[in-house]
């Protein structure tokens, strides 16, 4: 018998989408909560962020003849699809099949079989998506996490093999999706087969050979996996290349460019620098994020491809934070994480001490430079 088809009113959608923005639990979490699919969830939510700005909209202007009003309102609108479709027809070929795929979501009035075709996609290769990750999924997150922290050299064929010497069972196909999902590269170069925008430029790597000398001369970013009892979030910072210091941070449970942008908004309180180092992902390349830092008249530098060692600074933040904070914790959601973690950057900028600073805290190398 052939399952009967759920629909949802509006106030649901965005009550789901408000507790998704919140990022106080994972999208598996809330997934069972509401008895939906992860992807159904993540699709509100970013339909939710896209259209949020037309609660605002206001009309404005004289009052014209009822008929002559909708009339012009249907010409113009023709014409502007018109436009815009051509202009898609024009740009798709730019962007690869992952990306095109990414784009598509659940919306009234336009099917997912129409959006299919206006992607060039078939429907098959969109309704194929991974499902919420199960327990022994997460299981081999969390050791991919903690071998990839120690050897990040390990790309997805080694962590296989280690991951089957530890006992657990998995093959490379697996291995290789699940640090997809993790954002986990091997820091070797090899081949460009990530899946970040074609259309989004990206920027030569500008820290060779550069000895960084002050405070807010260089600044860098990076998203990291976090795991957590029920699925898993993800943390974001911004980092003062010199000091240590970190600047912000944001923790969300989808990928997006959301948060990173959130975490570059709050960094200006400190400054600005010359140089903002990231790595090529979608999220740093993406225009709403560069041209954050080009109208400040901020150099880009991004990472080379395979090389997450070119902002080294920032890996070893990860493993500290791991190793001294995550993994001795189990956080069941996003609120204890981001309370947790509030905790953990307080002490690490004002009272760990390190080595590599001559035993002195990032919050002194930081402030002692802007005296």
């Amino acid at each position: 018998m052939r399952k009967k088809r759920r629909n949802f009113s509006s106030k649901f959608k965005a009550k789901v989408a408000l507790e998704a923005l919140k990022d106080q639990l994972t999208l598996a979490e809330l997934a069972t909560k509401y008895e939906l699919h992860a992807n159904q969830i993540s699709a509100w939510k970013k339909e939710l962020l896209a259209n949020s700005f037309l609660l605002y909209e206001k009309k404005r202007g004289p009052k014209v003849d009822a008929d002559e009003e909708k009339e012009a309102r249907l010409y113009e609108q023709i014409g502007k699809l018109q436009f815009e479709l051509d202009w898609l027809k024009k740009k798709i070929g730019e962007c690869d099949e992952a990306l095109r795929l990414s784009q598509i979501a659940v919306l009234e009035g336009l099917s997912i079989a129409r959006q299919c075709e206006l992607m060039s996609v078939s429907r098959s290769k969109y309704y194929y998506q991974a499902v919420g990750e199960s327990a022994e999924n997460l299981k081999l997150m969390r050791k991919i996490d903690e071998f990839h922290l120690s050897h990040p050299e390990w790309g997805y064929p080694r962590m296989t093999e280690y991951l089957r010497a530890s006992g657990l069972i998995c093959n490379r196909k697996r291995v290789a999706r699940l640090m997809k999902k993790m954002n986990i590269r091997s820091v070797l170069p090899k081949p460009n087969t990530s899946l970040s925008a074609k259309s989004h430029k990206k920027y030569p790597y500008l820290l060779r050979g550069l000895k960084v000398s002050r405070s807010n001369e260089v600044w860098a970013t990076d998203i990291t996996y976090i795991p957590m009892q029920a699925g898993f979030m993800y943390l974001t910072v911004v980092m003062d290349w010199y000091s240590r210091y970190v600047l912000s941070w944001r923790i969300s449970n989808s990928m997006d460019k959301r948060f990173c942008l959130e975490a570059l908004d709050e960094a200006w309180k400190w400054g600005q620098p010359e140089i903002f180092n990231s790595d090529q992902g979608a999220q740093f390349t993406s225009l709403e994020f560069t041209s954050e830092l080009l109208n400040r008249g901020i150099k880009i530098s991004m990472d080379g491809k395979g090389r997450a060692l070119d902002n080294v600074f920032v890996e070893r933040l990860w493993w500290s934070v791991k190793y001294e904070h995550i993994y001795l914790r189990a956080y069941e959601n996003g609120l204890d994480l981001h309370n947790g973690l509030k905790e953990y950057f307080n002490y690490y900028n004002n009272h760990r001490l390190h080595s590599s600073l001559g035993y002195k805290t990032p919050q002194d190398i930081f402030l002692q430079h802007l005296l």
